[in-house]
């Protein structure tokens, strides 16, 4: 089969055809439907992960049909349409057993310890593994764990109320046209903000208000008090997002799109606005169940800029980086 591989640390990427995999005890094998590129992806190639085990297959969005199961796997079969968690818990430590196996001490996480998906066939832990309704798109389902259902967490972990009014930035990127849509589907007013008009029409079809350009909080402090920042890009916005925020407004600091860059931090102006900064990534397999039930019920609609064959996957890498595109990146076989 075909697959897209990182042979070392800071080593590149190769489309290598390499041997079908077989399930192991406790695992899955799932014919590859649908893969999703992600600014993690860019970043592990870039030598942002050293700790990665290699060489190994990228990819850790997926979507896919159960094609073998392994050795005490009764809960799946094939023909079963599934996608996963993003890594693999030990669903025994105490985090796991009080539901936030995200902070799982010893889980394994896909391309990085684990082989991702960018390839036709994976083979995945059951345990990671999620059933993907009736009536959910491939497209639908493939945006949910690293995206919708991290959003949809990460707004309750910041005490999310129905009419809040909530501001994404990068609202036009692959996370913030979502997370627009998961705001929206719990009952907030959103405000997107976005980089150019063109980026603006495409945001004003999901979200309740538009303001395109860098410097952005004055005009969102007269839409409204807005009560949360879905923060997608990072230092470059940050601080105007800090500064749109109510009094005991909250930051959900998710993107960083270089993380070698440094930011001030004015600490006066975080307490006497008694705001707060939260740091965010991942998902439990209650929010993916939870979110995939959104997407079931037409609340979320995947929006795809793009999707790539596995041997074209130089393009996909260019569609990432332009500043114009939209929306999630697709791979498929």
């Amino acid at each position: 089969m075909k697959a897209v591989i990182l042979p070392g640390h800071k080593q590149g990427y190769r489309i290598e055809n390499v041997p079908d995999p077989k399930p192991g005890k406790d695992e899955v094998v799932i014919k590859v439907n649908k893969a999703a590129l992600c600014y993690r992806d860019l970043l592990q190639m870039e030598g942002f992960y050293p700790r990665s085990k290699y060489p190994l297959i990228l990819g850790h969005e997926v979507v896919g049909i159960v094609d073998e199961v392994g050795d005490n796997v009764s809960e799946f079969k094939p023909g079963d349409r599934v996608t996963s968690m993003l890594f693999v818990p030990d669903w025994s430590c105490e985090y796991c057993k009080t539901g936030e196996e995200v902070y799982c001490k010893n889980r394994l996480v896909y391309a990085q310890e684990l082989d991702g998906f960018f390839a036709e066939k994976a083979r995945i832990k059951a345990s990671s593994l999620v059933k993907v309704p009736q009536g959910v798109s491939d497209e639908g389902a493939v945006i949910v764990p690293c995206v919708a259902a991290m959003v949809y967490r990460g707004l309750k972990k910041a005490g999310f109320k129905a009419g809040d009014i909530v501001l994404v930035t990068g609202a036009s990127g692959g996370v913030g046209i979502h997370a627009i849509q998961v705001a929206k589907a719990l009952g907030a007013k959103v405000i997107g903000v976005t980089s150019s008009e063109n980026k603006a029409k495409i945001v004003s079809k999901f979200a309740d208000y538009v303001i395109t350009g860098e410097k952005f909080s004055e005009e969102a402090k007269k839409i409204g008090d807005v009560s949360i920042v879905i923060e997608n890009v990072g230092t470059s916005t940050l601080e105007e997002s800090l500064r749109s925020l109510r009094t005991g407004g909250k930051v959900i600091q998710i993107g960083n799109l270089d993380p070698s860059v440094v930011f001030n931090l004015r600490l006066g102006y975080l307490i006497l606005k008694d705001l707060s900064l939260m740091g965010h990534i991942g998902a439990n397999k209650r929010d993916i169940i939870e979110t995939l039930d959104l997407v079931k019920e037409g609340k979320i609609t995947p929006v795809i800029g793009g999707e790539i064959k596995i041997d074209k996957f130089e393009k996909g890498i260019q569609l990432m980086k332009d500043k114009n595109r939209y929306g999630k990146i697709l791979i498929s076989s």
